[in-house]
């Protein structure tokens, strides 16, 4: 049975859509922009901000879910410059940092929700 998933501690949906669903043992993540939960708005300009804050989102998701980032087994990673791959890496291995990392996805695209600089969305997995 699908079933929402979802906190105050990341933004609410700007569209018709959830924060996360979950199904079975896997809980879909939807993708997330660099929205502060306390402002609504997006506060920080940098890249390196903006991925900081989509990563605590995401974790705050994860967590109404009792899971964490070495539960996600799959990442897509959406951003408005491709030149900006290595200060996201150097973020995202932080988070990142057990032995098995997840699959991963990572694009530039045209324009980004917000005109945010990017957008991460991921699966995770229940541990057996």
């Amino acid at each position: 049975m699908l079933k929402k998933i979802e906190t105050k501690h990341a933004p609410q949906a700007i569209g018709p859509y959830s924060q996360a669903v979950s199904w079975n043992s896997f809980l879909f993540v939807s993708g997330q922009i660099p929205i502060d939960p306390k402002t609504g708005k997006i506060e920080h300009t940098t890249i390196q901000e903006q991925t900081k804050q989509v990563l605590d989102n995401i974790e705050a998701i994860l967590r109404a879910d009792s899971l964490g980032f070495e539960d996600v087994v799959k990442v897509e990673v959406y951003v408005k410059d491709l030149n900006d791959f290595q200060a996201i890496n150097a973020i995202y291995a932080e988070k990142f940092a057990h032995r098995v990392k997840p699959a991963r996805q990572f694009m530039q695209v045209a324009r980004l929700p917000l005109d945010s600089l990017i957008e991460v969305s991921c699966i995770a997995a229940q541990p057996s």
